[in-house]
């Protein structure tokens, strides 16, 4: 009874890191918070490598659903030539954009989980990014967007999105998707462009800090904890691909607005509910 308690868990922290990896609302901040309320009764070696290994799910929808366009072959003879150039340029500025966070992540992965993996750093990320959100979007009201396709996407507008993604990488609750669409939308990436080319960016950052984190951990799984990540992660593929689908259908006719009063709101409650209500129930 226990396993299978521990097993829906996994199916709602799956749910969960479906809705707002790819959402700019902070995943990691949603599952912080989470585990606030449910907690998981597994070793903190396991919950600390859970949280990030459980996103390989969510790359696996966005390869699934955009495998025309990362893929870089073209085996069907259809363009006219087996190499897609277009498609390794992409791919060369994506890892343009991952090189700050990687290095970042590889020397203080540890020290930053330490001091800055708690609930009252997410509350302020994310009251800090959901009203630049706003700003930036209010500010943007009119304007035609000086990048409207991922070809035109250029080395240095890559590498500014890259350092957006390196101030997710040290503080939780700032959404890496969130950070990258932001940093997009400042320097006129239009809102499409700045949503696909931050699923793209996730593939290498995900899965390079996942196998990190399983390296680190040693592999050593008791069949319990294996089935918990596995429903983890095929509940947070089956969500990530309806989520998705709806942001790119939601975002050709809205703006990120929305998004933003929601992080405000979210992160006002997290530091009523750590300042106000839980000093006074432990009171």
């Amino acid at each position: 009874m226990e396993n299978f308690i521990e097993i829906l868990k996994a199916v709602l922290f799956g749910i969960v890191e479906g809705i707002t990896e790819w959402l700019p609302i902070s995943s990691t901040g949603h599952m912080i918070l989470l585990n606030e309320f449910v907690h998981m009764n597994v070793r903190q070696e396991f919950w600390d490598m859970f949280l990030v290994v459980i996103q390989l799910g969510a790359i696996l929808a966005v390869v699934v659903l955009y495998w025309s366009k990362i893929f870089p072959f073209d085996f069907s003879g259809k363009s006219g030539s087996v190499i897609r150039t277009d498609i390794f340029v992409m791919w060369f500025k994506i890892v343009v954009a991952c090189v700050p966070a990687a290095i970042v992540g590889l020397l203080f992965d540890e020290i930053l989980e330490k001091y800055l993996y708690n609930p009252i750093t997410v509350a302020v990320m994310l009251i800090l990014f959901g009203i630049g959100f706003i700003i930036i979007e209010n500010g943007n009201r009119g304007k035609k967007a000086r990048v409207r396709s991922l070809k035109k996407l250029t080395y240095k507008d890559a590498l500014i999105i890259g350092m957006f993604q390196l101030i997710a990488a040290i503080f939780p609750g700032t959404s890496r998707s969130g950070a990258t669409i932001l940093g997009g939308l400042m320097i006129g990436v239009s809102r499409t462009v700045a949503a696909e080319f931050t699923f793209f960016l996730a593939i290498p950052v995900m899965l390079g800090a996942s196998l990190l984190k399983i390296v680190k951990f040693g592999f050593d799984f008791s069949g319990n904890e294996l089935t918990i990540l596995v429903v983890g992660m095929v509940v947070a593929f089956v969500v990530s691909i309806i989520v998705i689908r709806f942001l790119m259908g939601y975002i050709k006719k809205h703006d990120f607005k929305a998004f933003g009063w929601y992080r405000i709101v979210l992160g006002a409650l997290v530091l009523l509910y750590f300042f106000v209500i839980r000093r006074f129930v432990a009171a």
